[in-house]
């Protein structure tokens, strides 16, 4: 089936939603205060209202300030993108939303109240004041920094994807795509993800539900539409949805992106920005609902096959496939959704890691909006960068590589909340242990996110940040007995700081 070339229809209906939505998050800070005429009484600086919103987001917002993390061009693009190209083994996303959830109701409450007890708005905040090294507290900010920074790429592909769709070609889209996201996140700050994740949501809940129903109708249903995939998906021998080979490599990953989805800078900064504790449990109870629709939108990559489509470019699936079976102004609008659900978290990334650079890499920093708004055009630069510099084979790639960095600050951050004996040089030097490692695997297998290891009579691929974490840990632990041995195991020396109060 040969898709349809896009018209004017197209092109004006993705530029009235992705620029009415740029100019309504660009604008929250002039019409905002008109609705919550509470705002005055306030008493959040300016630097923590742009970063945080002021930490007074109640559940209905929080669930898709939250929630939105996983509709991201991530989703829509490059998970089915990896469907179109490797069948079952693409729905390791699935699971992996499913782990998540639990540790959100366990440990990201706790962490909301030291925050907000000590005046936290980072994790590197968090660290330095349990383990009072600024050291520590640099490698965990450095850590978040340069993990989101492929993450934010990812999300100037999903953008750069659509607009190359409508059928602008060279440095164009790109362009398009860095500058619509440094206006709506300059202008609008955390309010403006906020308060426009709705109508992202609502945006991808449309296509989606008419890409579920209309596209299968199109196709003769589902069964025709699964058994036109599978002629063009290796076969896997006894019916299995992932061959023997994948197993573990699907299982790893879902394991290792389940640990890393709440250690990224803009999920933490989702959580901070909550107004209570119990918003955050409230939203891991319902949040499993994104895990329904996100495996629909999994399958689009099953239905570019049974529709015909054939690209080089495995990130064009989604786009080729509306304009195969959609009229043509409804795939504008679909392009306008994607676009959207890239915007909203790619601006929340930029913003968590404006925080970062702020409140823990500067060696002074003032709470400034023009400060935090410069460091977040800092953060898009560098995501620029990745996309230009890094070749990637697949987008979700650049994600799953952001999840080997950002991976090494679980012991600091999620191991230091546990009454365990852990020291801050020991932490470092498990953190510099695996980052070496888990980069170094990567540059070796060409940004893959799984590496092969071999012992004894087993052989698999594994997620290349399970292995780095793993490295980490012992490393960690086995620094953490020779430094008590060496110091005579003095509970005075190795305990850590008790006090959650922000560090200078």
């Amino acid at each position: 089936m040969s898709t349809s070339l896009p018209d004017n229809a197209a092109i004006g209906v993705f530029i009235l939603f992705f620029v009415a939505t740029i100019l309504l998050g660009s604008t929250v800070r002039f019409w905002r205060p008109l609705l919550n005429r509470r705002k005055a009484a306030t008493n959040h600086s300016q630097g923590e209202e742009w970063g945080l919103g002021g930490r007074e987001f109640g559940a209905w917002v929080t669930w898709f300030l939250v929630g939105g993390d996983f509709y991201t061009a991530y989703t829509v693009i490059a998970v089915p993108a990896l469907v179109y190209s490797t069948g079952g083994f693409g729905f390791f996303a699935l699971p992996y939303t499913i782990i998540v959830y639990p540790f959100i109701f366990a440990v990201m409450p706790k962490l909301w109240t030291i925050a907000r007890d000590g005046g936290h708005a980072t994790a590197a905040d968090i660290v330095r004041a349990r383990f009072g090294s600024r050291t520590l507290e640099l490698a965990v900010a450095i850590s978040g920094l340069v993990a989101v920074l492929p993450y934010i790429a990812l999300q100037l592909i999903g953008i750069r994807t659509v607009v190359e769709a409508l059928g602008y070609t060279g440095m164009l889209p790109l362009l398009f795509a860095f500058v619509s996201l440094a206006a709506y996140t300059w202008l609008g700050g955390l309010h403006a993800p906020a308060l426009t994740a709705f109508i992202k949501d609502v945006m991808i809940y449309i296509a989606v539900l008419a890409a579920v129903i209309i596209v299968p109708i199109h196709l003769g249903g589902y069964g025709a539409m699964f058994h036109a995939a599978s002629e063009h998906l290796p076969a896997i021998p006894g019916g299995r949805v992932v061959s023997q080979d994948q197993t573990v490599p699907y299982a790893t990953l879902a394991l290792s992106s389940a640990f890393a989805a709440f250690l990224y800078p803009h999920t933490l900064t989702g959580i901070l920005a909550a107004k209570s504790a119990d918003t955050i449990r409230q939203n891991a109870v319902f949040l499993p609902i994104y895990t329904i629709v996100l495996g629909l939108i999994a399958l689009l990559g099953l239905m570019a096959h049974a529709a015909g489509i054939v690209t080089t470019s495995s990130s064009q699936v989604v786009p080729q496939l509306f304009l195969a079976i959609f009229p043509s102004w409804f795939a504008g609008f679909c392009f306008a959704a994607i676009a959207v659900g890239a915007l909203v978290p790619a601006s929340v990334m930029a913003i968590g890691a404006a925080n970062l650079i702020m409140h823990n890499i500067l060696p002074r920093h003032s709470e400034s909006v023009t400060g935090s708004r410069l460091a977040g055009l800092g953060v898009k630069v560098g995501a620029l960068g990745c996309v230009v510099f890094l070749n990637a084979k697949f987008a979700i790639d650049l994600q799953l590589l952001g999840g080997v960095i950002i991976l090494q600050t679980f012991p600091a951050l999620i191991m230091g909340l546990l009454p365990l004996r852990l020291s801050a040089p020991a932490l470092i030097g498990g953190w510099a242990s695996g980052s070496l490692f888990g980069l170094g695997l990567c540059w070796m297998d060409g940004l893959k996110p799984v590496h092969p290891i071999a012992f004894g009579g087993f052989s698999a691929s594994v997620s290349t940040g399970l292995l780095a974490l793993g490295v980490n840990i012992v490393v960690t632990m086995v620094l953490g007995s020779v430094i008590r041995l060496a110091l005579g195991a003095s509970p005075s020396t190795l305990q850590p700081r008790q006090s959650m109060r922000r560090q200078g």
